[in-house]
């Protein structure tokens, strides 16, 4: 029966999309995040469901986008460029067969997200993508609030609509995702057309947020905690009354520790007592092995070389409450481990691409939060009644870039779909309005020469 509710929902949104073919753009964004393919028992994941859907959207844009509108830019080109070297460092990678298992999806985020900022002509259309991945994480958010609002949850434990550990159902990925959406969260409920803006509208968008802020608890996800700083501390710049926020906000977090589950705090305190925790001891060691393994080979070794690696460190011995300390114990207890993941997405891109691939994939992300804050800037002196959503949209933007690249840095989502889909809506928006401000520049240039032209009575 729910084969049958996925199937029929698929296939009314494509006939839906037939009559507007941005439409397929959207589907193929909602398959992407949501994955209904891993939802079905059969039906949907018997089919190349996200092939099917990207052709279409390709057509859709070939036969009925008008292509004087399309616009690239620096970034573009550099994701294209990344997409090429990525398949060239998969050809000589040092573990070929788990490099074309992961570039079998690599190459399909990278190719969207080029895709993406061709088909964003229009403000609607950038909006619609916005909310479309903003409601598609929800999907995720809601179910995993739930359940840890009923008291489910625990590290590795909540399972959010299926028990699977990769892609955005892994706790870090989708705490990490959780927080990122918030910014554009607040810019919806505030500037949405789709959905204007309205009590029920501010309602949904309050009980998401707190969703989302639920999902590193329900989770016990460190780098959700890490996220909901960074997120505090952009606010913190934007608010009128920065004392009245700071105050706030700390009395908030102080009433919500007594509700806090002891497991999340006891996990929580191991971020400042890291030295005695062996997750975030592997992850140190294994960032030292990436860094010497570079230097040897500086292109990297491919997608998945973290394979070939062989760690070995000590870690502070942990005194057990209730047990007597034994003075002859040794203070450091010795690990040895192989084959561990990056854990970071900075260490993902400089083991698996090298000094190249990292000075590329810094320059994407790192240019977005510039170019979204000239964006800002711009549009703030603007001060023009139809431009006023450009500037909030791009602080939006610039803010969940910011969150994500902040949360990668424990995390290894360097090519998660879902964070490329967002640098794509920064290229859309600048290429977008990049192209506004030269048709405005040009109106007065054509008015005068059709003044000229004019027959003289």
């Amino acid at each position: 029966m729910r084969d049958l509710i996925f199937v029929g929902y698929v296939a009314l949104i494509m006939l839906m999309a037939f009559k507007r073919p941005f439409l397929f753009t959207l589907i193929y964004a909602y398959v992407d995040i949501v994955s209904p393919q891993r939802l079905s028992y059969f039906l949907l994941n018997s089919i190349p469901l996200s092939l099917i859907l990207f052709v279409l959207a390709f057509l859709g844009f070939l036969i009925s986008d008008d292509k004087k509108d399309v616009r690239v830019s620096p970034r573009w080109v550099l994701l294209l460029v990344l997409l090429g070297y990525c398949g060239y460092t998969t050809t000589v990678a040092a573990e070929p067969v788990a490099a074309l298992e992961k570039w079998s999806w690599v190459w399909k985020a990278l190719v969207f997200a080029a895709f993406l900022p061709l088909t964003l002509r229009t403000k609607l259309r950038i909006e619609a993508l916005v909310l479309t991945m903003v409601l598609c994480a929800s999907t995720l958010i809601v179910t995993g609030g739930i359940k840890t609002a009923a008291g489910g949850g625990g590290y590795g434990s909540l399972v959010i609509l299926i028990d699977d550990n990769s892609g955005l159902f892994e706790g870090s990925i989708i705490s990490t995702v959780a927080i990122t959406i918030i910014p554009l969260i607040l810019w919806l409920a505030k500037h949405g057309t789709i959905f204007k803006p309205e009590w029920k509208v501010s309602l949904y968008a309050a009980a998401l947020i707190f969703a989302c802020l639920l999902i590193p608890v329900g989770t016990q996800a460190r780098t959700g905690i890490v996220c909901i700083g960074a997120l505090g501390i952009l606010l913190l710049r934007y608010a009128r009354y920065r004392m009245l926020y700071l105050v706030g906000a700390t009395l908030v977090a102080l009433a919500a520790i007594p509700f806090l589950p002891s497991s999340f705090t006891d996990r929580a305190d191991t971020i400042k007592n890291y030295k005695a925790d062996e997750s975030a001891s592997t992850r140190i060691a294994v960032w030292a092995w990436t860094w010497d393994y570079v230097k040897e080979h500086p292109m990297g070794g491919g997608f998945d070389v973290y394979r070939q690696n062989r760690i070995r460190y000590d870690i502070a011995q942990k005194d057990i409450p209730g047990q007597p300390t034994d003075s002859y114990a040794p203070e450091v207890k010795e690990i040895v481990d192989q084959g561990r993941a990056f854990h970071s997405s900075y260490f993902e891109m400089l083991g698996e691409q090298g000094f190249p691939g990292l000075f590329m994939w810094l320059i994407i992300q790192v240019g977005g939060v510039w170019r979204m804050e000239v964006i800002a800037r711009m549009y703030r002196k603007r001060n023009r009644e139809d431009e006023a959503w450009v500037a909030p949209l791009a602080t939006a933007l610039q803010n969940s870039q910011i969150i994500y690249l902040v949360g990668s840095l424990f995390v290894g989502i360097a090519f998660q779909a879902f964070f490329f889909m967002l640098t794509a809506l920064q290229i859309g928006l600048d290429t977008y309005l990049s192209r506004r401000r030269r048709e405005a520049a040009w109106k007065p240039i054509n008015r005068q020469r059709a003044q000229l032209a004019a027959p003289v009575a």
